[in-house]
């Protein structure tokens, strides 16, 4: 636990699990879903809140980053490949968030009849690379995790639901259990470290 990242990895998860998880509700709200969607995605809240949601995937990163450096002695190779899973799945829904935040509210005003003909082609390939990677990552992360013994049972079966329901994350309410899953394993960090501490000041 020589890097800071490392000794901060539980604070730092339950930070980010939980502004992301606000954040996700905050887009529930600012989404006004009687008007039409060029007209919502016009509105400043909308598009506040979803450049927003893009901020907390980086939270969200930097967050598994500290858990990963906290337990890969212990972890091994299939601590590893837990770890790989959700970065790859997290990285590239974030660039569908980063579009959804920065270019569409762009497009909504210079070309609003693409966004309402939908996608096609490479576009449809990527946002929906995007989705099936997040959710796989995470539930691979939580199975793997589990089983490397980089958390309990109840910490990986918290990002196996997540990860089911993480797939349609790009809508709001459907990335909030990602963010308390992650909260939840940063709390579970922080308390073991907790119980460490006091170990050996028990003994003493």
């Amino acid at each position: 636990m020589s890097s800071p990242l490392a000794s901060g990895a539980g604070p730092i998860a339950v930070a980010a699990g939980l502004t992301f998880a606000a954040v996700d509700v905050s887009r529930l709200l600012a989404a006004d879903t009687s008007k039409e969607r060029i007209a919502m995605m016009r509105e400043t809240p909308f598009q506040v809140t979803n450049a927003l949601y893009f901020v907390v995937f980086i939270g969200l990163l930097l967050a598994l980053v500290c858990v990963y450096l906290r337990v890969h002695a212990e972890a091994g190779a299939l601590g590893a490949v837990a770890f790989c899973f959700a970065l790859v799945g997290t990285m590239d829904m974030a660039g569908n968030m980063w579009f959804d935040g920065f270019a569409g509210p762009w497009i909504a005003d210079v070309a609003p009849g693409a966004i309402l003909a939908g996608g096609s082609g490479m576009l449809v390939i990527g946002g929906f690379s995007s989705y099936v990677l997040f959710a796989l990552g995470w539930m691979v992360f939580g199975i793997a995790g589990w089983r490397a013994r980089m958390f309990p049972a109840w910490v990986g079966a918290a990002f196996v639901v997540a990860g089911v329901l993480g797939y349609n994350a790009g809508l709001p309410p459907y990335g909030i259990p990602i963010g308390l899953a992650m909260a939840a394993l940063g709390w579970w960090i922080t308390t073991r470290s907790a119980r460490s501490l006091a170990a050996p000041a028990a003994r003493a």
